[in-house]
């Protein structure tokens, strides 16, 4: 098996548009666990609140849309995550097939495709979360 020198460093080249975007997906992951965790807390926050506090019960009916938000956030994460596997076999798939001499384009191609398809679906349910969290209650009224 001969490896083609030019191949390989073809592949290294190639590579950095999509350790680039590993990056990003792997920054979007850390957005996304941090804004699921505030929504749950507030959920959280909500269920404490005690039936006879007449001044505080009635925020408890926002819970049901911040249910909503957990779960596009949840989707959005997988989407997330899901590109960042999709940029790591890219990635793998591509110095795999170059070491072994054949040209890797086609098939990275693919895989780059399917990985900004999961991270676009990723950014839209982001985007949801947004619109949503905009007519969220005021947090003073929780403490």
């Amino acid at each position: 098996m001969s490896v083609e020198a030019d191949q390989l460093a073809s592949m290294i080249n190639h590579a950095v548009a999509p350790a680039f975007m590993l990056n990003g997906v792997a920054a979007m992951v850390a957005v996304l666990v941090n804004r699921i965790s505030g929504v749950t807390e507030r959920i959280r926050k909500l269920r404490e609140i005690d039936e006879s506090d007449i001044a505080r019960a009635s925020l408890k009916k926002g819970i049901g849309e911040l249910k909503r938000r957990e779960r596009l956030l949840n989707s959005a994460l997988h989407l997330a995550v899901l590109a960042g596997i999709g940029v790591t076999l890219l990635l793998l798939f591509g110095f795999v097939v170059a070491f072994l001499g054949y040209r890797h384009e086609p098939g990275a191609a693919v895989l780059f495709i399917a990985a900004l398809c999961f991270l676009a679906g990723s950014l839209f349910r982001f985007l949801q979360d947004i619109w949503l969290s905009k007519g969220e209650h005021d947090d003073r009224q929780l403490q």
